[in-house]
């Protein structure tokens, strides 16, 4: 299957500050997308599952923290780059602390600006596919911190809906799934994403055990018992797709 398009979204208020950089991020061969509001980005992103977006701080009505939350809440893989002429360390730990990957001040350095977009979109792209949102939470701040970038998935159609609009590297899937298990889920990354990698992420090693035999009979690549070990989970991780050189935090 050919690589999809990395889709950005740019948001910010001032018309012109969006057709510059979607005429700079489309000559580099992005697929780009602008808005000049909170409501109107989301409204975009109910059509679109964005790779990266870049946000403007200081918005009327919807600051770029508050539209990154709701914007993750719809695809937790969206890396966020914040723009602001206000720039500051209590700013940076607020976007931190929402998820946000990196604080860029005003006027913005072109060339800064561009080599951190390269970098967020070089990351690994892993599939978080568990009913656990503790959990779920839990591995997306672990692997963006090891330099991944994270989607997650809470049932079977959910992760079929990223997998036809984002390119996945690695899978981690639970086995037991509302409407549904993880075998459906292989299945559909089989059809959809044969190159992807899966590792098996299960509590129920005696239940599950012909389960998790027949899945890696059918393609999954390994598998790691709940409660994760999380060193071991990693190790795994990496030699199935090394991640990105530098940190995602």
């Amino acid at each position: 299957m050919p690589d999809r398009p990395r889709w950005v979204l740019v948001v910010d208020d001032e018309p012109d500050t969006c057709a510059n950089l979607a005429d700079i991020l489309g000559e580099l061969g992005y697929r780009v997308e602008v808005a000049h509001s909170g409501p109107q980005a989301l409204a975009l992103a109910e059509q679109r599952m964005y790779d990266l977006a870049l946000l403007d701080l200081r918005m009327p009505g919807m600051d770029g923290l508050e539209l990154y939350r709701r914007l993750k809440e719809r695809a937790a893989g969206t890396v966020a780059i914040l723009v602001t002429a206000y720039a500051s360390g209590e700013t940076a730990q607020r976007a931190r602390e929402a998820g946000a990957w990196q604080v860029l001040s005003k006027p913005v350095d072109m060339g800064v600006l561009l080599a951190l977009v390269q970098q967020a979109l070089d990351a690994p792209l892993v599939l978080v596919v568990d009913d656990d949102r503790e959990l779920c939470a839990t591995l997306w701040d672990v692997l963006r911190e090891c330099g991944y970038r994270v989607h997650l998935a809470h049932d079977v159609p959910q992760a079929g809906r990223v997998l036809e609009a984002a390119q996945i590297e690695v899978v981690l899937l639970d086995l037991k799934l509302p409407g549904g298990d993880g075998t459906q889920v292989l299945r559909h990354i089989r059809r959809q994403m044969p190159q992807a990698r899966t590792i098996l992420i299960t509590a129920y090693r005696d239940e599950l055990g012909g389960q998790v035999e027949a899945a890696l009979a059918e393609g999954a690549n390994t598998v790691c018992y709940k409660p994760l070990e999380m060193e071991h989970l990693l190790r795994q991780l990496q030699s199935l797709c090394p991640a990105s050189p530098g940190s995602m935090e």
